[in-house]
């Protein structure tokens, strides 16, 4: 989750008109050319080193942030409500480019944060505590907490102790080819239920099972029923997102002074039809975006938002290079499309992630026969294209590993933290 600065309130120029916020969506969210670059954003939670059941109070996440914040990254850093560690990398222009430079962000991390006791924990929710206590106090994350807060405890659990493997890619071509934006939008949310049954990983939150594979994307699922779904995959992307962001409420209004405002069924139409509390202008529109959750979500880019955080110091390399290989690699794309093409049918007609497909995914892993095939189908298009982006022997061997370890038996990292926790 990018976490927009809080300070100060920028102003946008004059009030929007509902035209004016269509035509901005549009351009904004959608930015169409040859898919050249790759990204990530990897959450991570801090951990005591000793025992990481112990909870690591305020204090020394305090030491831990001021420590980390000194370093010379490569990465925007981050964190999160409840402390989680984020690394944001720049564009890259290849897979090993983005690699090479979060893992090296990454090995400064570690490092500085070793003197301190600390290590980064690679869960998609904290294993070992629940409820976590929120250590940043923003206005942004008072009112984001008090707006998730009206529909349960599921808002604070992902603010505080959900973490994942976010990978943003280029939205695609103009047109109704395989690398089109429309195909990789479709593309992208038929193959997000496979990334989550994939590489489910949060089975046990707080100690106990939840009987989800992964439960951070139970909580996802969980939110405001607005808020974190998706607009119809089969749609014009365009003009689908923007009629969804605009008829989706309005999280907070920010105010000069005092916490900010936390309407109840405002939707950002309302807000611009009403002109009240105050007539919202273009800056307004962009921090709304900030605010809706799906797991696939447009910002210029694409943000696939649905990974659970990996296992071992090298884990989040995976569903990182298997993604970029399946979008990027014009043959990955098409063989994942068609491998895809089956699944449209168990979705039904309910948007992501609340459809039987997603459900399942995040349920019960690769267990499901469906997600299963696919998921073989989708790793041996990803292991024979990696090649071809430029990755380095070592990362093919580290996805084949995967591949034969998890995917081929129909198994993902959750069953592992199962057989531990039992």
């Amino acid at each position: 989750m990018t976490t927009p600065s809080s300070g100060g309130i920028p102003r946008g120029g004059p009030p929007l008109t509902e035209e004016h916020a269509e035509d901005l969506l549009r351009c904004i969210c959608f930015k169409t050319g040859p898919p050249r670059v790759v990204g990530a954003e990897l959450e991570w939670l801090v951990h005591d080193l000793r025992d990481p059941r112990r909870p690591v109070p305020p204090s020394r996440l305090a030491a831990a942030i001021d420590t980390v914040r000194a370093l010379p990254l490569v990465a925007a850093l981050t964190f999160e409500p409840g402390g989680q560690l984020e690394l944001s990398s720049p564009p890259a222009a290849s897979l090993m480019e983005c690699l090479d430079s979060l893992a090296a962000d990454l090995r400064a991390v570690r490092a500085a944060l070793a003197p301190l006791g600390l290590g980064l924990s690679g869960y998609g929710v904290d294993p070992w505590h629940a409820p976590r206590a929120r250590v940043l106090r923003e206005p942004r994350y008072d009112a984001m907490e008090l707006a998730l807060g009206r529909t349960g405890p599921s808002g604070r659990a992902m603010m505080c102790e959900s973490a994942s493997v976010q990978i943003c890619l280029d939205a695609g071509l103009d047109d109704d080819g395989p690398l089109g934006y429309r195909s990789r939008w479709r593309l992208a949310h038929l193959l997000g239920p496979v990334l989550v049954a994939a590489f489910a990983n949060s089975p046990v939150h707080g100690g106990r099972r939840t009987g989800w594979r992964s439960t951070r994307q139970a909580l996802w699922t969980d939110l405001d029923p607005r808020r974190a779904l998706a607009p119809p995959p089969d749609g014009e992307p365009r003009a689908e997102w923007a009629a969804h962001v605009l008829d989706t409420p309005v999280l907070c209004v920010r105010t000069p002074e005092g916490p900010w405002a936390v309407p109840e069924r405002l939707t950002f139409r309302e807000w611009l039809r009403t002109g009240l509390p105050r007539p919202a202008d273009a800056d307004d529109l962009r921090y709304h975006l900030t605010t809706l959750f799906p797991p696939v979500r447009p910002r210029g880019h694409l943000e696939l938002r649905m990974i659970d955080q990996q296992p071992g110091p090298d884990g989040w390399m995976v569903p990182l290079a298997v993604t970029t290989a399946l979008f990027e690699d014009p043959r990955a794309t098409e063989a994942a499309q068609r491998a895809v093409a089956p699944l449209a049918a168990l979705a039904g007609d309910r948007p992501a992630p609340r459809n039987p497909l997603w459900m399942a995914a995040a349920r019960d892993g690769l267990a499901r026969p469906a997600l299963h095939t696919t998921a073989v189908a989708a790793f041996e298009a990803a292991l024979e294209a990696l090649p071809r982006t430029g990755a380095t022997p070592e990362v093919v061997a580290a996805v084949a590993a995967f591949h034969e370890r998890y995917v081929l038996p129909g198994g993902c990292p959750a069953d592992e933290l199962l057989e531990v926790a039992s």
